[in-house]
């Protein structure tokens, strides 16, 4: 079946109607109208994300929206399921609608006003403070389930995201870079971790295109890489996307101090998780993306300036 006619199967669940497509990338994303207005219907991808994972994220998205936080709350069909199975085996599930331009592009400059995007990462630091903060306070379900993005989901010998050190785009000079990177990183997160660092449910995946700004306020969507880790990789991951931006120490202030008025952080730790992301991003594209893309160079090239400049 099209990815068309699954969302008007997935759509009938919840008494609703398809409006547009939003996007295709990993997972089908569709506008939809509901009886209660506009709405966000996944088709969720197929062998990412098992059952329980998905109605664990969901959970946790509904829970932070009843605390106030902003993300789209996940909204039950008519028979009461925040999950449904579709005819062909795949998963789709609906979210509130949340109003809002995306916070900018990948491998774009920042489309704002330098003086506004440090407004904007202020402001993101304590939205992250908030999505934590109103985390710990939650009781998990017995039967939560998510990925781990703790040390070895970093930077063990099989991460998450792949062997970042031995993928094939990179040369040997980058290879080895790499994998010290891999070395130095395991090494300051287990030392960030003896020290108490922080460390539970993230978004993980905090990048422009997942974070909304309305009225210079600002959501966070999109939690399908969300999972148990260090919560300063949540800055790291932001911080990822500005590391070409002449103000990038700028913008890294402001978000570390927007996080900072209510919970702990070091910048030299931040600095460390954006190594962490800029890594795992190099495992990422690997298995994904046609051999000849861009990308695969780009983001080798963006890992080793980074650790380059972290690890002197």
């Amino acid at each position: 079946m099209t990815p068309e006619a699954l969302a008007d199967e997935a759509a009938s669940h919840w008494n609703g109607r398809v409006k547009r497509l939003l996007g295709n990338r990993e997972n089908v994303v569709f506008e939809v109208a509901l009886p209660s207005g506009r709405a966000a219907l996944r088709l969720h991808r197929q062998g990412y994300q098992n059952d329980a994972a998905i109605r664990s994220e969901l959970w946790w998205c509904a829970a932070l929206a009843r605390q106030g936080v902003a993300v789209p709350a996940a909204l039950p069909s008519a028979s009461g399921d925040y999950l449904v199975k579709l005819s062909n085996g795949r998963n789709a599930s609906i979210i509130d609608w949340m109003q809002g331009e995306a916070f900018g592009e990948a491998a774009k400059p920042l489309p704002c006003a330098p003086a506004d995007r440090l407004k904007r990462h202020f402001a993101l630091g304590e939205l992250l403070a908030n999505v934590h903060a109103a985390t710990d306070r939650l009781i998990l379900p017995a039967d939560f389930s998510r990925a781990r993005w703790d040390i070895d989901g970093l930077v063990g010998e099989a991460p998450l995201w792949g062997r970042f050190w031995d993928h094939p785009a990179a040369n040997p000079s980058q290879a080895e870079t790499l994998r010290d990177a891999q070395v130095f990183l395991r090494d300051q997160i287990s030392s960030h971790l003896k020290d108490g660092g922080g460390f539970g449910l993230i978004h993980a995946d905090v990048l422009r295109e997942n974070i909304l700004v309305n009225n210079g306020s600002l959501s966070l969507i999109d939690f399908d890489d969300s999972g148990f880790g260090f919560r300063l990789y949540d800055l790291g991951t932001a911080l990822s996307q500005n590391l070409y931006e002449p103000d990038y120490l700028q913008i890294r202030d402001a978000l570390v101090a927007g996080y900072g008025k209510t919970r702990a952080v070091s910048t030299k730790m931040v600095e460390i998780f954006t190594l962490a992301r800029t890594c795992t991003s190099v495992g990422w594209a690997a298995p994904r993306l046609v051999p000849n893309d861009p990308i695969h160079k780009s983001h080798i090239a963006r890992a080793v300036m980074c650790a380059q400049r972290v690890m002197a």
